[in-house]
Parts: C-alpha cells; sequence; structure tokens
C-alpha cells in the first residue's frame, strides 16, 4: 500500500536518508525505530506529503486514506471533545455539516421559495449519512473518548478548557474514530495511563488496516507490531518479528559483523605483513604486485556501527533506618471529594512500592503526602530516621532555572563537585558534547525530565519518590535508569504506566480501589498473576 523508494533527505547539514527503501502492507502492525533525530518524524511527513524526499520517491495506492498522529496537536477549542473528534472522521463529518445547515435552511422562512431543492437535497445528503453510518458516529466517538479515560464532563465540555496532555488524546480519538486505511502514529503512548494504554493496545490489534508507529513502551510495541523497520545511518532495515525478537536478531547481526570485520582486518594485516617483506625482492616482485592488486579489489567489511549505551551508577546512598515512612488514620479530600479516608500504611526499608489504581484514585495524592508537597486534612505522615528523600513529579521540571545552561544548572546545584564528575553526569543522561550548553528553557520535556533525574540521582537519596519518571523517556534512557535503579539499595515509592519498569523494579504493590486499599507482597508480574489484569479497574 505504500513504498519508500530509493529516498534521500537531508535537514540541513544533517543526511537522514541515503537511497533507503521499504514497503509498508495491508494489515501489517510496524514499529519504526532508531535513535532521536534519526528522521522518524521526518519519514511521517513525507508519507504524508507533508515533506519531499530530495531523491526517490514515496508511493501511496490510490484511493488509500491516511490518518497521522502526531505530538504537536495545534490549537483546539470552542468546541466539546466529542464534536472535535467527530469533526476528524473523514468525509462523514462533512456530510454531518451539510445535514446541519440544510436543517437550518429548512426552518429558514427566507428561504421558502428553495423549499423544494432543499428538501430534495436534504433527503440525498441524509440516504449518505445513514450509508456511511453517521447515526453511530457519535457512540463509537463517545466509546473512543471513554477507552481513553475520558468522563462524561470532559465528553461534553470545551475542548480548549483541557490540558495539553488530554488534548493530545483528543488527537489521538479524531485519528481511532476515523479508521483510515493508513495509520501514522508518533508515540501514541506518551500521555496515556495504563488504563488507557491496555485499551489502545486492544483497539490497535484489532484494526485491519496499515499501522505505523514510534512508541517509546516497550511492552505497547512488543505486543502490537510484527514488524520492525529500523532508521539508522540513513538506511531503512525491515526485521520480521516484534520488538523482543527484532533487538535480537539486531544483536546477532552486530555480533557476526564484528567477527567478519575481524577476521578480514587479521587477513588485510597478514597480506600487508608479505608485501612490506618482499616489496624489494625482485624475486618475489610478480607475487607482491598480484598480491597488491588482490587487496585493492577486497571490498572491506566495515565494523558495525555501536549505539551509544551510557551506564549510571549510584553512589551508595546512605542508609536509613528500618521504618522509612507511615501514614495513620489519613484522610484527604479536594472539594467535597473524599480521596483517603482512615488510610494506614507504612514503608519499609528497601521496599519498592509502586501505586496502582483507576484515574482519580489518588497515586500522586498519596506520593504528595509522603512527600510532604500536601498535607492531610486528618491522620498523621511521618518519615523515619535518617531518611533523605528525594521526589520527582512532573511540576519539578518547571522549578529548573531558564536563563541557565544544562551545565550551569548542574553546577549551580553541586558546587563543590568537579567538571568531570558532572560532564559525566551529563553524559549518562543523554548530554553529550555541546548539549550541555543549551538554556533550561528551551528543553524539551524529555530533556527537562532526564535533567531533574540527573540532579536528584548524583547525590542519591536513600528513598526515591517517583510520579511517572518515565513520561518523557526514550528507550535508551528508561533501559539505563532501569538497570541503575535495579542495583540500588535504597528504598521506592513509584506510580508509572510502564509495564516493563514496573515489572522490573516492584517488589510491592498497593492498589488503590473504590472498595479499598489492598496491599500485595511480590511485584507487579506476581499482582498481574494474582488478580487476572494488569491494572485495577480492567478485568480479563
Amino acid at each position: 500500500m505504500i513504498r519508500i523508494d530509493n529516498i534521500s533527505k537531508q535537514n540541513g547539514h544533517q543526511i537522514l536518508f541515503i537511497e533507503a527503501s521499504a514497503a509498508l502492507q495491508k494489515g501489517e502492525k510496524v514499529g519504526l525505530v532508531g535513535p532521536n533525530g534519526a528522521g522518524k518524524t521526518t519519514l511521517f511527513r513525507m508519507i504524508t506529503g507533508q515533506d519531499l524526499p530530495d531523491e526517490g520517491q514515496v508511493a501511496v495506492d490510490r484511493g488509500v486514506t491516511i490518518g497521522y498522529f502526531s505530538q504537536d496537536v495545534g490549537e483546539m477549542s470552542g468546541r466539546s471533545a466529542v464534536a472535535e473528534v467527530m469533526d476528524g472522521a473523514g468525509p462523514v463529518s462533512a456530510v454531518a455539516a451539510e445535514l446541519k445547515e440544510l436543517e437550518t435552511a429548512m426552518g429558514d422562512p427566507d428561504q421558502a421559495h428553495d423549499m423544494e431543492t432543499i428538501i430534495a437535497r436534504y433527503g440525498e445528503v441524509q440516504a449518505r449519512f445513514e450509508e456511511l453510518d453517521g447515526y453511530a458516529l457519535e457512540g463509537r466517538a463517545r466509546e473512543v473518548l471513554a477507552g481513553l479515560s475520558f468522563s462524561q464532563e470532559m465528553m461534553d465540555g470545551d475542548v480548549g478548557a483541557l490540558s495539553g496532555g488530554w488534548k493530545m488524546r483528543v488527537a489521538l480519538a479524531r485519528i481511532l474514530l476515523m479508521r483510515p486505511d493508513a495509520m501514522l502514529l508518533d508515540e501514541p503512548s506518551n500521555h496515556l495511563d495504563l488504563e488507557s494504554l491496555i485499551w489502545l493496545e486492544a483497539f490497535l490489534k484489532n484494526y485491519d488496516g496499515v499501522l505505523l508507529m514510534t512508541s517509546h513502551d516497550r511492552e505497547f510495541m512488543n505486543r502490537i507490531v510484527s514488524k520492525v523497520v529500523e532508521i539508522d545511518g540513513g538506511a531503512l532495515t525491515s526485521y520480521s518479528g516484534n520488538y523482543e525478537f527484532y533487538e535480537q536478531q539486531r544483536a546477532l547481526s552486530e555480533k557476526q559483523q564484528q567477527a567478519q570485520f575481524e577476521r578480514q582486518q587479521a587477513m588485510l594485516a597478514k597480506e600487508i605483513k608479505f608485501i612490506e617483506r618482499f616489496k624489494a625482492r625482485a624475486s618475489h616482485a610478480a607475487q607482491v604486485q598480484s598480491r597488491v592488486k588482490k587487496l585493492d579489489k577486497i571490498e572491506r567489511v566495515e565494523p558495525p556501527r555501536r549505539r551509544q549505551t551510557v551506564a549510571f551508577e549510584f553512589q551508595p546512598a546512605p542508609r536509613s533506618g528500618e521504618d522509612v515512612a507511615s501514614l495513620k488514620n489519613v484522610h484527604k479530600g479536594y472539594g467535597g471529594r473524599a480521596i483517603y479516608e482512615g488510610l494506614d500504611f507504612a514503608i519499609r526499608r528497601r521496599e519498592r512500592w509502586c501505586v496502582m489504581g483507576v484515574n482519580g484514585a489518588g497515586k500522586s495524592t498519596l506520593l504528595k503526602l509522603v512527600a510532604g508537597a500536601t498535607d492531610p486534612d486528618d491522620g498523621a505522615v511521618a518519615l523515619g530516621g535518617s531518611v533523605k528523600m528525594g521526589y520527582f513529579a512532573q511540576h519539578a521540571m518547571d522549578l529548573l532555572g531558564g536563563e541557565r545552561t544544562i551545565f550551569e544548572e548542574l553546577e549551580y546545584s553541586f558546587p563543590q563537585a568537579g567538571q568531570g564528575s558532572l560532564r559525566a553526569l551529563a553524559g549518562c543522561f543523554g548530554f553529550s558534547g555541546d548539549d550541555v550548553e543549551k538554556k533550561c528553557r528551551v528543553l524539551s520535556g524529555g530533556e527537562k525530565a532526564r535533567l531533574v533525574m540527573a540532579k536528584m540521582l548524583f547525590d542519591p537519596p536513600n528513598f526515591l519518590v517517583l510520579d511517572e519518571p518515565t513520561n518523557h523517556l526514550d528507550m535508551a534512557t528508561k533501559d539505563m535508569l532501569i538497570t541503575a535503579l535495579a542495583d540500588y539499595e535504597g528504598t521506592m515509592l513509584f506510580v508509572s504506566h510502564d509495564r516493563h519498569f514496573l515489572a522490573a523494579l516492584s517488589n510491592r504493590v498497593l492498589e488503590l480501589t473504590p472498595e479499598g486499599v489492598h496491599q500485595y507482597g511480590g511485584g507487579y508480574t506476581e499482582y498481574v498473576a494474582r488478580t487476572g489484569h494488569e491494572a485495577p479497574g480492567l478485568h480479563s
């Protein structure tokens, strides 16, 4: 359905594609992967025709409709979320708009002389609307929005009053409702909670068109895609299989290429040694000549391109007492709505609690109470002896000094640290070379999250309270963080919608439900096995 033939593309000085080719067939679900800045968004834009390749062509079969979801949602306001979603439903929304106009015209006395024509046209348009299943459209729009965790009030309220993250969901819902022949989804898993993510997973599994998507969520990608297209060094390479299979294949081919490279280097060294040894002897002149010619003709094997992987190691955190935090008979409510009524909860040293609960269950509120960012209405919250806490929440990103560069921010936070160790810290969190000179105010959400995390972990607390720490992180940074936290000796309390993160790091689960609070020994994997669902509110 979509063919990418020998495309080359340059952005400024950066070469993104060199004679790259790939094909997407009907029904394929494809993950698009590659390092940051490799050209994933540019490829989406070329498929939709918003951008053109410098050479080669991107061909889309005639009549194929494409829905493209990007992180750049544009302005939305003045309509309800439902109306905004229905507006993206392709031809049916234009037909619905004409129906409305005709209904208005039929009630307008000034147009009485054209009534026959208007009524005739109304009949045609209504038939077309029924043919397109227009009357079911609003129901389907509400179903999609409910799947993405919208309440009825939010569906009917002005879309302009929603936060950026919820507007993203409206934009995503438009594409899902449209059910185009080809769906291009750039990071659809960002800004979604676990329930919405699992719903979207099921929706995309049942979608029968072509799907091309990027995602920083390994588990989500793994369960949906059956083919991976990798952008690396200007080329597009296709792997059939899920994300895990792609990783294994990639590692295997790197290993083979390295072995091939080493074998060839050894052979070349041997030949060069012979030439050097005998080039001055007339008796070996012919042999030397033939070997020189042979060397010239050999196609050189390149060593595999090494992906830059960074590792971060914690300085050992000072040991805390056995009792890290306790909540006794805690009551907390917002605007007449009780969130906690008499909550008792204790955290012991080296426990790693992940907090589960549907939207609005009070996950972030619990973290704020423990972190002292909000006070209980009644009851007591106390931290144990020698507890040094680090609290990561989305608002921490707003506290960075806008005019300071990344490096200045680190120096400001750690005046005693040496330049070398701060540069190494910046490198671990993906800021290398000139990146450290960027001003904090121009950083993307992901860059801000990485910087806040770097500041928090450099002088490590022995109790980490993390609210969605992986929200803006790419897979490589997430993997680095998981590896570092797996060796962390301290205590953790966290909320995350990333199942890979949850499974790798939790050893306790606190589940918040309308029926009450449940505690589970064992981590997220045991919780899923025991309850039979991946998130509260979902029952498989």
